[in-house]
């Protein structure tokens, strides 16, 4: 199970992006979406089927460049890969799509944390508002609103000590280490 978390700026432009494979076990008994095409259309658009599913394909020719390990130059760490596989674009083709759905939500209820405001296929998008227009879009295919809220706040805490360091510019994209770090180790601690 796979978590996609995109921070963007007021003006929708993206700060920071982590994809964080989780290795807790899934209760739900989601289907692909080849599940419900009939056999001949699966085998004729096999990688659409796949993108859209938000399968990642093992041996695809990036990972084969890098090694054959996924994700490629980009994979720091066991449970967690920055900067996504072969979907990637499909990824932030859904958060982007959902930022109208995040809107609408800030507009009607007043809170930080929008729970799920959207949901594509088995990717439900969850959002959290700061204060500042700031928008934290967290893509993911289980329920578990309570870990996702706590790793919401843990992501604002940490966001808020990296611009408030004096060498950070304000709405310019988060490259520190750190933040890096513990975003990760916060996303594996709660989701």
């Amino acid at each position: 199970m796979s978590h996609h978390l995109f921070l963007l700026s007021p003006t929708d432009t993206p700060l920071y992006t982590l994809t964080h494979q989780s290795t807790r076990p899934t209760a739900s008994n989601t289907l692909p979406i080849s599940s419900n095409l009939p056999a001949w259309s699966t085998s004729a658009f096999a990688g659409t089927v796949a993108a859209l599913s938000g399968a990642a394909s093992l041996s695809s020719t990036s990972d084969r460049a890098f090694g054959g390990v996924p994700g490629g130059a980009g994979s720091e760490g066991a449970g967690s890969v920055r900067g996504g596989g072969q979907d990637r674009h499909v990824i932030q083709m859904i958060a982007n799509a959902s930022l109208d759905a995040v809107e609408e939500t800030m507009r009607m209820n007043g809170a930080m944390y929008l729970k799920a405001v959207d949901k594509f296929n088995e990717w439900t998008v969850s959002a959290f508002v700061t204060a500042g227009n700031m928008k934290f879009i967290l893509l993911h295919e289980s329920k578990n609103d309570e870990g996702i809220r706590s790793f919401f706040m843990d992501v604002w805490e940490l966001y808020l000590k990296t611009i408030m360091n004096p060498f950070h510019t304000a709405h310019t994209p988060i490259r520190s280490s750190v933040f890096d770090v513990r975003v990760r180790m916060s996303a594996k601690k709660y989701l």
